[in-house]
């Protein structure tokens, strides 16, 4: 029997989604059992709901398909509600499919039951509540089209029991690929003529550039008109950190020397960045509301152009083809001013991310552990950050170059980064992946990495004792200084669970055991588990 289960699950196949991630649940076992006729379709059980999310928004950014996560209703969809959050924030395409209660006990306040409409309504690009079977292949389509236009998002669909059963037709519908839209030949012709005539212009280059060519053209258009190229916040593996044309990322932690220099800049070119908070530095860079420079603000959603700065040229376009369209052909003579001007950003990103010389005494300054994995990670590997202190080192002195990968919360959430190399390593079983975590993120969703050793991923996991939730300890001894409360962590064996986990595993004490340890577990044709008892002193210095 072809039921309304399998219709949404044919509108998924025919999209490309060739897995999904889910902690099962008695209110989407019709979903489940459809799930057996695709075995094109590959279902990874999770442990909990929260990784199952964090996996599929994982999928997405690498795939640049929808993540697709199921979960059931009630405390299964409000654990992966973390998830959703984190794909608004990261602009993730992702669809969270929620097992619901009968149609007849809906706002009854029966057993499990939550209206997802007001739940999810301020972080979810999309909440709808199926009332019919014949409802879920277009819900399936529509979800598609809104998650991948304009700023990707998440959707969530709210699926009864009672409706997932029922035969119904089965569609094969398919999204066609989004307008490429472009402003007119007279902006165009305009921006370069600006381009042409500044002298200290800025790139400032955001996630829309992940997409396919993306790298490329922004290198392309850097290069042609020798402009230097900053990354918005955590998008560090958009531009190769070794290329002149690189000074920074405009982060949490830039030097005032650095952000002063970027003032002085006469022309900024906001591609594919939303501009947000963190990467504006607090909204202080440029000056809000009207930038002292011309502001160049280019995004694909009318919403997010404009809306903090306002902009001399504020342009509702692929960023991908405004930067293919800037690209000159010939390549124009550059302004000898421009190359003083490079230089100079240049010095400044070459001093602030040079490895540190220091010690410490109570444990491994991480830094050291950060320094080894960059020196023997391959060409092509995907770094998975969680979110803490131990991962600051990685921003700052890592220095990525394409096609290595990135893959980090932007919205700074703990719990991401043993999910999502899980996710990762499935999507890209032949590349390298390497996994770091903190003591704090590892005890909220560690358990995940079963599924390495169950599917014999050979993930390298690092983490970073340092029995602290250290981020949260700094701002603890900055602003009540003595008063550390809450923030001290009390750890179990972690290298033994590693092994309980059926995985290899090692404990390093010592600097001199880090580089040794790094080359063992990147050897591994199996998962390997590295804990570094970590310095909390030098975090805290």
């Amino acid at each position: 029997m072809r039921s309304s289960s399998h219709a949404l699950l044919s509108v998924f196949q025919d999209h490309g989604i060739d897995r999904v991630f889910l902690v099962p649940g008695e209110s989407y076992l019709a979903i489940l059992d459809a799930l057996c006729d695709f075995p094109g379709i590959d279902a990874v059980t999770c442990r909990h709901e929260s990784g199952a999310g964090f996996m599929a928004v994982a999928d997405a950014r690498l795939s640049g398909r929808p993540g697709v996560a199921l979960v059931s209703r009630g405390p299964g969809a409000t654990n992966a509600a973390i998830a959703v959050h984190t794909a608004q924030q990261d602009a993730i395409p992702m669809i969270l499919i929620v097992g619901q209660v009968p149609r007849a006990d809906l706002r009854r306040e029966a057993f499990q039951e939550i209206d997802y409409r007001r739940m999810y309504g301020t972080i979810a690009k999309w909440v709808f509540e199926a009332i019919g079977p014949g409802q879920l292949a277009e819900a399936a389509f529509k979800a598609i089209r809104i998650a991948t236009s304009g700023t990707p998002g998440p959707v969530v669909l709210v699926i009864p029991e009672d409706v997932q059963q029922q035969q119904v037709a089965q569609p094969r519908w398919v999204v066609g690929e989004h307008a490429r839209t472009l402003p007119d030949a007279a902006s165009v012709s305009e921006l370069m003529r600006r381009i042409d005539a500044a002298e200290r212009p800025l790139i400032v280059a955001g996630g829309a550039f992940e997409a396919p060519g993306g790298r490329e053209a922004l290198a392309a258009l850097a290069e042609a008109w020798q402009i230097p190229v900053a990354l918005s916040f955590r998008r560090l593996d958009l531009f190769s950190s070794e290329h002149p044309l690189y000074v920074g990322e405009l982060g949490l932690a830039n030097p005032k020397r650095q952000i002063d220099a970027f003032r002085q800049s006469d022309l900024i070119l906001a591609l594919g960045t939303r501009f947000g908070d963190v990467t504006s530095q607090g909204y202080s860079f440029p000056d809000l509301p009207t930038p002292a420079q011309t502001f160049v603000h280019a995004y694909a959603d009318a919403h997010i152009v404009g809306l903090h700065f306002a902009p001399d040229f504020g342009l509702v376009c692929n960023s991908i083809e405004l930067a293919r369209a800037l690209t000159p052909c010939p390549i124009p003579e550059i302004a000898p001013a421009r190359a003083a001007w490079i230089r100079r950003l240049r010095k400044i990103i070459e001093s602030h991310a040079a490895w540190p010389q220091r010690s410490a005494e109570d444990g491994v300054d991480f830094v050291q552990v950060v320094k080894a994995v960059r020196a023997q990670a391959s060409a092509d590997a995907i770094v998975c950050l969680d979110a803490g202190t131990f991962a600051a080192p990685v921003y700052r002195h890592f220095g990525f170059v394409p096609p290595q990968r990135l893959m980090s919360p932007l919205s700074g959430t703990m719990g991401y980064g043993t999910p999502v190399a899980i996710a990762a390593q499935l999507r890209f079983p032949g590349r390298q992946v390497i996994c770091m975590v903190g003591d704090g993120g590892f005890m909220m969703t560690g358990n995940e990495m079963i599924a390495a050793v169950e599917r014999k991923l050979p993930i390298l996991f690092i983490l970073a004792n340092n029995g602290s939730y250290a981020s949260i300890r700094i701002q603890q001894e900055l602003h009540y200084p003595g008063r550390a409360l809450g923030t001290s962590l009390f750890n179990p064996d972690f290298e033994q669970i590693a092994r309980a986990f059926g995985m290899r595993a090692q404990r390093v004490v010592r600097e001199g055991e880090v580089a040794g340890a790094v080359a063992n577990g990147l050897a591994a044709a199996a998962p390997y588990f590295i804990e570094v008892k970590a310095s909390l002193n030098v975090v805290l210095s």
